[in-house]
């Protein structure tokens, strides 16, 4: 230990966050050291102390008790009591600061000050931190940011709509996907994409009451985004204050009716500045030139006054053509102004679709079309398209499919509503499964039947229009109707033969999963008890009256393919939101009235994906309700056999007759025969007019060219260890236990003994985690973590903006070197302080600049990998380590010093670079939508000025880039073994 001496400067190795600690008295070998920033008083025996000397040197700064800083040009040894010679930063003045009024919270947060005063870090702390350096800016760069991370399946039209709805500045776009293709998932992927790039941070989500929920669990499970639901009575906390209750949040939820049923919440809505807002069932919001609905009218002022706008909507002509009008006037008032022009304009689309699927063919295109596609094309990216035409009938296959492709993609960017409307359909994207539909007939028990006499009795007088669906429902549900009915204590299980029917099902499928569906939550409840009861099976219930806790453990107990039930009871609500397409088998206890309804049920199984045909299992009661309401399904609307889109529309036209006949429980043979054949016929004339209307050209834009390299691309990304290895590492560094739970999930939990009190994403009851994308899409329960997942971004940001790792002494034993040689390793980081809507990290982000300079400072780092570098380095203990950072001090101080000039010629290259890029990469973005303005009217103005501006904001944000020294590792060479 130095010579001691009363007011010397020390720190504790083992309690740093003590501050400087003063010598106040030495008694032998005994010292007595004071810490005034925090009052403590330690005792020392002299040789063996954690203490570390505090000394500065040239060119350092230094604070003063008082608070003024000192730029230090000479250091004073007087009598052990160091005094610093220099400028004030303040004032400019020359002054003396002598150590014992140095600043007592001063914290060694720099890697040569740490280095220095023996907050020596571990050398695989140091890799550690070079590693989340390194893969940040990758990640960063990749041009997969917010499209890697979604909890979903990798399908191609999906991250095709992501990629180019999400890419954009306040996209206002139709989604419209037919069901079972994923509308929910794209917006997801879009606000995802939106939120991850910085295009947006504040989001609006509307849609009916019944979703609110649905949506809060998909935004949260597939992609991790906490959004909060705001009704009335959330509103209402804020009415004692002047706050705007919409800007309390980021992102929010809330029904249409909140804003339609109240002006002053619209009022409160328009004015919160959304960079987006998401409507989903967009085809309620009826809309006529005369007569607009509420709904339609306050979607219609907040569509005016927020950036973008996602509709989300069924089959956009399903509703009627003017219906699908009214939504695009949402997404662009301007250019979709007159509906009859719209008309005359889409009319004209026909005849580009018909010569977008010749060029689908393999055939020749003939003189003529190749005429009219040089008039259609032949403004625009002249020389890709003058290239293309000329190949169009190429004998290489593979330049003429090329060739074909670019021409439609020229077209599909000039005509029609392709930028504004995505609408895929099953015909046009294939990987979905069959159904196979087993009905089988059951006797309608006699306590059942006087149920349904009681039900007649008390109800039959009444109209359609007085009972209401949701009473006729109960028709369906003659359990609910026993109930209700008859007053015996015996339960309605003990008398119902479908009990029988679902234990055989399990017993002649013992090796399967199955999901089986009821109306009412009271009916799974008592259907697992039944079950439980009478056969012994143990099964697993979801229902609305349980917590999201509950349902996620249940789910998860369905999903273990090892130690999971075989069966799952669903109320209604296991129609909405989960995806159970691991199972194959459902089980429908009961059938709705609503097609749509019954078509969410099926499309649990029947997504796309799905490795196996569904089965589909009903069980009818002969002569009753459900079997004549199933009869219409099959037979009338085919709703079982394929998807139904035009099923709700049939429903409604005849749904007063339907309702009437159903509630009048006198079945005459063929009673329902003349209304089965009127719904045959109709949907078949509705699914040939869905037909005929497809517009190729808006399905090959909605399916796009692009979704299988993006597939890919993530693909290879999910294989990729090196964020597995990274966050393991982390895990390890940080204290966060690890127990392997098998099947690719790892449980990782806080301990007492973590170096951050709050480890980024993990709360107290910790996690299952799984970073693999299957087993996360098959595990409810487990989180699956990517790049996108905030727990990694959190790791990137704790480590790079803490001191771990920061330093480290490491010992290289080379013998090709002489002994005592040493190396210094340092690791800069050009950053841009940039705001992130500006998107710098397309361009600059973050980006660490490493160097490795010997004594006479060459640069050696391109000679000498990191990698192979480390591969050599031995560890050593923090005493050695801190022996050899003083030893070298001076030499060190030195070449940090030279390590500055390297460091700013290499950032004048990275930001040469990064400038050139943004003039390519905006600078053609912006060429490309100006040439295609002047030929397609949904390019907005306001798009175009958008990338103007953050073309030219970037190049003066970067151009203020700053460079710092983030870490450094002294290396020595040693013979010893």
């Amino acid at each position: 230990m130095n010579e001691l001496a009363l007011g010397q400067r020390w720190i504790s190795d083992s309690e740093s966050d003590l501050g400087l600690g003063t010598i106040v008295a030495v008694n032998g070998r005994r010292i007595s050291m004071l810490f005034p920033a925090t009052g403590e008083q330690r005792e020392y025996v002299a040789g063996t102390a954690p203490l570390t000397r505090v000394s500065f040197n040239p060119g350092d700064t230094v604070e003063s008790a008082e608070g003024w800083t000192l730029n230090i040009e000479q250091v004073v040894n007087e009598e052990g009591i160091f005094i610093y010679l220099g400028v004030r930063s303040d004032n400019g003045e020359k002054t003396q600061l002598i150590e014992t009024r140095l600043n007592h919270h001063i914290k060694f947060n720099k890697p040569q000050d740490r280095l220095f005063t023996a907050q020596i870090d571990r050398n695989d702390w140091f890799t550690m931190r070079y590693d989340a350096l390194r893969l940040q800016h990758q990640y960063q760069t990749s041009g997969l940011v917010g499209l890697c991370g979604a909890r979903t399946a990798l399908i191609p039209h999906q991250l095709h709509i992501a990629k180019e709805a999400g890419g954009r500045f306040a996209p206002r776009v139709l989604l419209s996907d037919e069901v079972g293709l994923g509308k929910t998932i794209e917006a997801g992927m879009i606000i995802h994409q939106q939120l991850l790039t910085g295009r947006a941070s504040r989001i609006l989500i509307l849609l009916p009451d019944s979703l609110q929920y649905q949506w809060l669990v998909e935004m949260l499970r597939r992609f991790n985004l906490k959004f909060a639901i705001f009704d009335e009575e959330r509103c209402n906390e804020y009415t004692d204050s002047d706050e705007n209750p919409f800007e309390t949040e980021q992102l929010i939820i809330a029904p249409v009716r909140l804003l339609s049923e109240s002006d002053k919440r619209l009022a409160q809505a328009c004015q919160a500045n959304w960079d987006l807002v998401v409507v989903d069932e967009a085809h309620h919001l009826q809309w006529s030139e005369v007569a607009p609905s509420a709904e339609y009218q306050a979607v219609e002022q907040l569509a005016q006054a927020c950036a973008g706008l996602l509709l989300l909507t069924a089959t956009p002509d399903q509703l009627g053509h003017m219906g699908h009008f009214a939504r695009l006037r949402l997404l662009d008032a301007e250019r979709f102004f007159d509906y009859q022009k719209f008309v005359e304009e889409e009319s004209g689309y026909q005849k580009i679709a018909e010569i977008a699927k010749v060029l689908l063919q393999a055939g020749e295109v003939s003189q003529d079309l190749l005429e009219s596609l040089t008039t259609l094309i032949g403004g625009i990216n002249n020389v890709q398209n003058e290239s293309a035409l000329l190949n169009i009938n190429a004998k290489d296959p593979a330049s003429k499919t090329a060739a074909r492709q670019q021409i439609i993609n020229s077209l599909i960017d000039q005509h029609g509503t392709g930028r504004v409307v995505f609408r895929n359909t099953r015909a046009s994207v294939k990987g979905f499964p069959k159904r196979q539909l087993h009905v089988d007939s059951l006797e309608l028990p006699a306590e059942y039947q006087a149920a349904l006499q009681w039900w007649a009795r008390r109800y039959g007088e009444q109209t359609v229009e007085q009972l209401g669906e949701r009473q006729i429902a109960e028709l369906l549900t003659p359990e609910i109707i026993y109930q209700k009915a008859i007053s015996e204590d015996i339960e309605w299980w003990r008398i119902d033969p479908r009990l029988a029917w679902v234990e055989q099902l399990i017993r002649e499928n013992a090796n399967e999963k199955l999901l089986l569906i009821c109306a009412h939550a009271s009916t799974a409840i008592t259907l697992e008890n039944a079950l439980r009861i009478k056969f012994g099976i143990n099964s697993a219930v979801f229902h609305e009256g349980m917590s999201i806790v509950e349902r996620d453990r249940a789910a998860a107990w369905f999903a273990d393919q090892e130690e999971g039930c075989q069966l799952l009871i669903c109320s209604e609500i296991g129609s909405e939101g989960r995806n159970f397409q691991f199972a194959r088998h459902l089980m429908l206890f009961d059938i709705p009235l609503n097609p749509d309804l019954l078509e969410q049920r099926i499309g649990r199984l029947d997504r796309i994906g799905q490795a196996h045909d569904i089965q589909i299992h009903i069980a009818n009661f002969a002569g009753s309700p459900a079997q004549q309401w199933f009869n219409w399904q099959h037979k009338g609307i085919n709703a079982y056999a394929d998807t139904c889109p035009a099923g709700v529309k049939v429903y409604q036209s005849q749904k007063d007759v339907l309702l009437t006949e159903l509630s009048n429980l006198d079945y005459q043979d063929g009673a329902f025969d003349g209304l089965i054949a009127q719904a045959k016929a109709q949907i078949t004339a509705l699914n040939q007019q869905l037909e005929q209307g497809r517009d190729i050209l808006l399905e090959l834009n909605s399916k796009g060219f692009d979704g299988e390299a993006l597939a890919k691309q993530i693909d290879d990304l999910d294989d990729d260890t090196s964020l597995v290895a990274f966050m393991l590492q982390v895990f390890d560094t940080y204290g966060v236990s690890q127990d392997d739970k098998g099947e690719q999930c790892l449980a990782i939990n806080p301990t007492e003994h973590m170096l951050e009190a709050h480890f980024p994403e993990l709360g107290d009851e910790g996690m299952t985690i799984s970073f693999d994308r299957d087993t996360a899409l098959s595990r409810e329960d487990v989180r699956f973590i990517s790049w996108d997942h905030p727990m990694v971004q959190g790791c990137f940001e704790m480590i790079c903006s803490g001191e771990i790792g920061n330093n480290a002494v490491s010992v290289l034993n080379n013998k090709a070197l002489p002994e005592g040689t040493y190396l210094l390793e340092l690791i800069y980081v050009v950053e841009s302080s940039a705001p992130k809507h500006l998107q710098p990290g397309r361009f600059l982000p973050p980006t660490p600049v490493r160097l490795l300079l010997d004594k006479a400072a060459n640069n050696l780092a391109e000679k000498v990998s990191f990698d192979n570098l480390n591969k050599q380095l031995k560890p050593v203990n923090r005493q050695v380590a801190s022996q050899l950072a003083t030893a070298l001090q001076p030499q060190i101080h030195e070449l940090i010093g030279r390590s500055e000039i390297i460091a700013n010629q290499q950032k004048e290259h990275l930001l040469s670079d990064a400038l050139k890029q943004v003039e390519s990469d905006l600078g053609a973005e912006i060429a490309r939508l100006e040439n295609l303005k002047a030929v397609n009217p949904s390019i907005r103005q306001d798009e175009l000025d958008a990338l103007y501006t953050q073309k030219d904001e970037l190049k003066v944000q970067l151009q203020q880039a700053k460079i710092k020294l983030d870490a450094l590792r002294l290396v020595v060479v040693s013979h010893n073994k």
